[in-house]
């Protein structure tokens, strides 16, 4: 059996004539093109051989590919969500800015044309007492802020100051029930007294007699009476008109204008500023 198998050309033979059939063959393919047709014929049959051997290099190739543009459009889209997230706040912030400023040019504008002085506060804090309505603003008397000043919104009428310090103030609402304003209807200029209720959408006008010309819908503007507020500021709407015959005056209800619950600046106003009083120097 091993004899069966050593049979034939030594190696060396074969070697030598392989190498002379290599060589007359690139002899041949150099001068002639007689071997194209070969050449095709074995390309045609050798591709599926050589994209099997290419096959895991092209594999890993395009994995690599893949997961390297996956992983860039992940962090692209993580980039432009942070990007998209900032400019919503900002948006945000933008459209607060915005509203704030609407805000503020018609609280300046809600001002009569009458010379007074005015200062733009913000209120800081609400009086959570349910039997008083007390707001507290962010100035003082380093602002020149004085007890029982006048304080308006865009609207109308809010309140006035009942203690002052160095750098805030307390205000009063209308509607507080120790509140009372002269007010007078702005149609036929009758005046009546405007009572707080305790109730922040409700003011009570108290003795008006039967024949009084008054209608709902009708607007109380300040009167300027009593020296605190000045006039033709708007203070609330007639909601409600009850003639009793029973009783000796008629029953007013009126909804103020100023955004009690929801103004967050106010305008302070200077009207009637109280004189300082006289020095020892002073006295006659």
């Amino acid at each position: 059996m091993q004899t069966l198998f050593l049979q034939g050309p030594s190696v060396t033979l074969r070697t030598l004539v392989l190498v002379i059939a290599s060589i007359g063959l690139m002899v041949l393919d150099h001068r002639g093109s007689q071997l194209e047709v070969v050449r095709n014929t074995l390309t045609y049959a050798l591709y599926p051989l050589q994209y099997t051997i290419d096959l895991p290099i092209r594999l890993y190739y395009w994995g690599d590919e893949t997961l390297s543009t996956h992983k860039t459009l992940l962090n692209e889209k993580r980039r432009l969500e942070d990007f998209q997230l900032l400019n919503k706040v900002r948006l945000q912030k933008l459209d607060i800015l915005e509203k704030e400023n609407r805000r503020l040019r018609k609280l300046l504008h809600a001002t009569p044309k009458t010379g007074e002085k005015i200062l733009i506060a913000e209120i800081i804090n609400v009086d959570i007492n349910p039997y008083r309505q007390l707001t507290v603003i962010n100035k003082g008397s380093n602002d020149e802020v004085y007890i029982s000043q006048p304080i308006i919104d865009a609207q109308g009428v809010i309140g006035q100051t009942i203690h002052v310090n160095a750098n805030s103030s307390t205000a009063m609402l209308i509607t507080d029930a120790s509140h009372a304003l002269p007010v007078q209807v702005d149609r036929t200029g009758l005046r009546a007294v405007a009572f707080g209720t305790g109730k922040i959408e409700h003011l009570d006008l108290r003795h008006i007699p039967h024949n009084a010309d008054i209608r709902i819908g009708d607007t109380l503007i300040t009167s300027g009476l009593g020296g605190r507020f000045p006039a033709n500021y708007p203070v609330a709407v007639i909601t409600h008109i009850e003639r009793s015959p029973d009783e000796a005056f008629v029953s007013v209800d009126a909804e103020p204008l100023a955004l009690l619950d929801r103004s967050r600046e106010v305008l302070l106003v200077w009207h009637n500023q109280p004189q300082t009083e006289l020095s020892g120097d002073d006295e006659p």
